[in-house]
């Protein structure tokens, strides 16, 4: 990777990915672009920016031309809760964005990472130590997408040669930047919720088990797989990645071991719960450890006492 281009990085994985790939390669290097500039202003005037819909096809192909792009990183997506809301909004941007960027990528010889996630999975499939290779029907907007934009990137791959590489994302933890409108958005809710108010009222049922992965790993994960020598790749697309499984109660209770007054409740949401049931508990991800030697940092433990330290002194 020489000059990387990350459409949609100003939201919660963009912009920590962003902030990585300018200290790795430099500033000038990485071209951003979003669909809005009114945040994070470090990430908008610390280098190339453009303000441009991800639908755009036109204005992202002259940006990859003008940088002279060769890795494109596509995080431009509406999320679970959120594509709910709007299905027609959420297939035109997941699927017609990520359609956009494939056909760039062909034209101009980019390689492309693309984030699929553990909504790509439904009831039907395996719960525990979901395989890589297995079946999935999911009964969510977003999850089809996710499957669509899997199907798409190996389509791209075997018909058109272009470079495409990705991993089924967990649930992602931050203490940077807040979550924008996921199943799994209460296990970064509860850390700031926690030092703040000492309580918590998850959305989610207390023993609804589900992936997570703090974001520094899925960071690593993000440029390790496109730092990769290709020929290794297998699967190169939708790669499961596994950190943790745990539940609301379990993370209540590691919690308390920093914050002993730390009480949690639950008004749970009938369309998240619906969701989060619909998805597997844990993945088995073998072929990533394999092909590309994936092995995560944290665990729970570990996460919550840097979460809590962080947000601690941010407070301060």
């Amino acid at each position: 990777m020489k000059h990387i281009l990350i459409i949609g990085s100003l939201g919660q994985l963009g912009s920590e990915i962003a902030m990585e790939c300018r200290r790795r390669y430099g500033s000038q290097n990485v071209v951003l672009t979003d669909i809005r500039d009114d945040i994070n202003l470090e990430l908008v005037n610390g280098g190339p920016f453009y303000k441009v819909d991800c639908r755009d096809a036109k204005v992202i192909a002259e940006i990859v031309q003008k940088h002279h792009i060769d890795t494109i990183y596509h995080l431009a997506a509406l999320l679970s809760a959120t594509a709910e809301k709007n299905p027609l909004n959420a297939w035109n941007i997941n699927v017609g964005g990520l359609m956009n960027t494939l056909e760039i990528a062909r034209e101009y010889k980019c390689a492309v990472f693309t984030p699929s996630s553990i909504g790509a999975f439904g009831p039907s499939t395996p719960k525990q130590f979901t395989p890589q290779d297995t079946i999935q029907r999911p009964t969510s907007i977003y999850g089809v997408s996710k499957v669509a934009g899997e199907l798409l990137c190996d389509y791209y791959y075997h018909k058109f040669d272009v470079d495409t590489r990705g991993v089924r994302f967990p649930g992602v933890i931050s203490n940077m930047t807040p979550p924008g409108g996921g199943t799994t958005d209460y296990a970064v809710d509860i850390y700031y919720e926690a030092v703040r108010k000492k309580h918590y009222s998850c959305f989610l049922r207390g023993d609804t088990y589900l992936d997570m992965i703090y974001m520094p790993d899925a960071i690593q994960a993000a440029i390790q797989i496109m730092e990769t020598d290709p020929a290794r790749l297998r699967h190169r697309n939708a790669f499961n990645i596994a950190s943790m499984s745990f539940c609301p109660e379990e993370q209540a209770a590691y919690i308390r071991t920093r914050i002993p007054e730390f009480t949690i409740s639950y008004e749970v949401d009938p369309v998240r719960q619906a969701i989060a049931d619909s998805w597997p508990d844990s993945l088995e991800d073998y072929a990533a450890r394999v092909e590309w030697d994936w092995k995560p940092k944290y665990d729970l433990f570990s996460m919550t006492n840097d979460m809590i330290d962080t947000i601690q002194r941010r407070e301060q």
